[in-house]
């Protein structure tokens, strides 16, 4: 009698098995009902901004508020040298604008200071010139942080006079 080789013989491919359909159900559910409970707690307890609908920056033109003069007095070496300095801000948003004119002592000490600490030397130079002017844009950032106000909507600022002695 003949036998059939043994490597002839393969085993019958198995089916794989399928969750029972009851399972499939329950697990489309709760992912379903996550989606719609994270929706819900965003809608309910999410940022002011969000709810409201206010988390868009204003648009339109941009407000300038000009700020009077500044004059400091630093030292240059065995100098003492003086710096005059006109900034103006921008922003869109007419509430950021009024709420630094509230403030404006805070922001004029907060300048003054930034101002003075200055070296001649490094005010010579562009760079420098760009480096003074993102540093005052972080003070009054700061001051309107301070008092309530939204820093990121004071979009610039820009120097309408430098005179340096």
């Amino acid at each position: 009698m003949a036998t059939a080789p043994a490597a002839e013989t393969a085993p019958a491919p198995q089916k794989k098995r399928l969750p029972p359909l009851w399972l499939l159900i329950v697990m489309a559910t709760v992912v379903l009902g996550a989606g719609v409970g994270g929706a819900m707690a965003l809608h309910l307890f999410g940022s002011g901004a969000a709810r409201h609908g206010s988390s868009k920056a204003p648009s339109g033109p941009p407000i300038y508020l000009p700020l009077k003069p500044f004059v400091v007095n630093f030292q240059a070496g065995q100098l003492v040298r003086f710096l005059q300095v006109t900034v103006e801000v921008a922003s869109r948003d007419r509430k950021t604008i009024e709420l630094l004119k509230q403030n404006d002592p805070m922001v004029r000490n907060s300048l003054l200071l930034l101002l003075g600490s200055q070296r001649a030397s490094t005010l010579e130079t562009e760079a420098g010139k760009q480096k003074l002017r993102a540093e005052v844009l972080a003070a009054i950032r700061k001051v309107a942080a301070q008092n309530g106000g939204r820093p990121a909507r004071i979009e610039a600022v820009y120097f309408t006079s430098f005179v340096m002695q």
